[in-house]
Order: structure tokens, then C-alpha cells, then sequence
């Protein structure tokens, strides 16, 4: 099909790669905590959008660019790290407000997903390396067979974010009441945010 070797294969392994824990997965949560499903859906096309931009310059070429050039490379890590960090502080010091209405939606949540993607550097490898798995070098039609990966993983992840942000939501409106354990909530997907800003820099 369209010069992919396995394409349910591929659903497949690309859903599960979204159920992986990641920074992706926080923004989307962090997006619909504060502005509820327009808060979450905002920030999964800001994922969507960093993922095509990463899957084409992973089709193209660019990630081999960064392997040859490890300077280049490190410091798309450290800024990533930086901004997660700086993402993670930033919702430790948020104020909860007891009982408030969620924010509205704003292009912040998309900002943050779309940000959050790009200054990721494990994503480029992993499509750098995931990618060519399910593309047959014989039968590939090239813009077709790519174009076709990329729209599929679009799909995928605009389903995913809005099955998390639904849950997420519902989850969110129990809580709410509780301005403590909102908090403790808050923090701790803070912390998290930090946790992958610090594995990030230290990582090889």
C-alpha cells in the first residue's frame, strides 16, 4: 500500500510509541488542565505540526545532518532541556486557584506543543530510525509513499490527544474542588517536566 511494507504494523507500533510517557503526552495533559479540551486539542496540533516537521526533515535528510555535526546536535539537546526545565518551573510556580474556571485556549498551548516537538532531539532519531522500517525499497513511490506515513501519523496523533485530553478533562473536573490535590497534580507533572529537561542534557 502506497510502497509501505506493513501498514497495520506501523498503526500499530506508532500507537504505542504515543502511549510511551514523553513530554508530548504532558503538554497535551498540562494544555487540557488549563484550558480544558481547547487547552488540550490546541497543544496536540502543536505536536502534530513539530511531528511533520520532523518526519519530513527526517525523510530528507536533515537528521543526518546533526549525526555529522555533533555540535550541532548537542546544542538542539541543551536547548530542548532548557525549555522543558524552564516549562516544568514555570507550572511549579502557577498559582491554583480553588474552584476556578479553566483558562481559555489560547495559541500559548499550541506554542507549547509545537516547541515541546521541535527541541526534542529523540524524537528526529526515532523517526530517523522508525521510519525506513516500513518503507519498501522497491515499491516506494517516493512524495506518495512519505506523504502517506505523514498523514497517517497526523491521524494517529489527533486521535490520541483527543482520546487523553477527553480523559484528562474528566478526570480534571472531579479534582477541581480540591485545590490540594490539583496541586499536588500540578507539581508533579512539574517535576516530571524537569526530570525530562535534566535526562535530556545528561543523556549521550
Amino acid at each position: 500500500m502506497f510502497g509501505i511494507t506493513d501498514y497495520a504494523a506501523f498503526v500499530v507500533a506508532f500507537w504505542l510509541f504515543l502511549m510511551v510517557p514523553g513530554p508530548g503526552n504532558l503538554v497535551i495533559a498540562a494544555g487540557t488542565t488549563q484550558g480544558g479540551m481547547r487547552g488540550g486539542m490546541a497543544a496536540t496540533l502543536g505536536v502534530i505540526a513539530g511531528d511533520q516537521i520532523l518526519i519530513w526533515c527526517a525523510l530528507g535528510g536533515v537528521a543526518a545532518l546533526l549525526h555529522a555535526y555533533p555540535t550541532a546536535f548537542k546544542a538542539l539537546q541543551w536547548t530542548g532541556a532548557v525549555y522543558l526545565a524552564w516549562l516544568g518551573i514555570r507550572m511549579w510556580r502557577m498559582r491554583q486557584g480553588g474552584g476556578a474556571a479553566a483558562m481559555p485556549a489560547s495559541p500559548r498551548h499550541f506554542r507549547q506543543g509545537l516547541l515541546i516537538t521541535l527541541l526534542n532531539p529523540k524524537a528526529i532519531v526515532f523517526y530517523v530510525a522508525f521510519l525506513p522500517l516500513f518503507i519498501d525499497p522497491v515499491r516506494q513511490q517516493g512524495a506518495v509513499t512519505f506523504a502517506a506515513l505523514a498523514v497517517t501519523a497526523a491521524v494517529l496523533v489527533l486521535l490520541y490527544g483527543f482520546i487523553e485530553s477527553l480523559l484528562v478533562q474528566r478526570f480534571a473536573e472531579r479534582l477541581r474542588a480540591s485545590a490540594r490535590i490539583s496541586g499536588l497534580l500540578r507539581k508533579l507533572a512539574s517535576v516530571f517536566l524537569i526530570g525530562f529537561g535534566v535526562r535530556l542534557a545528561t543523556s549521550s
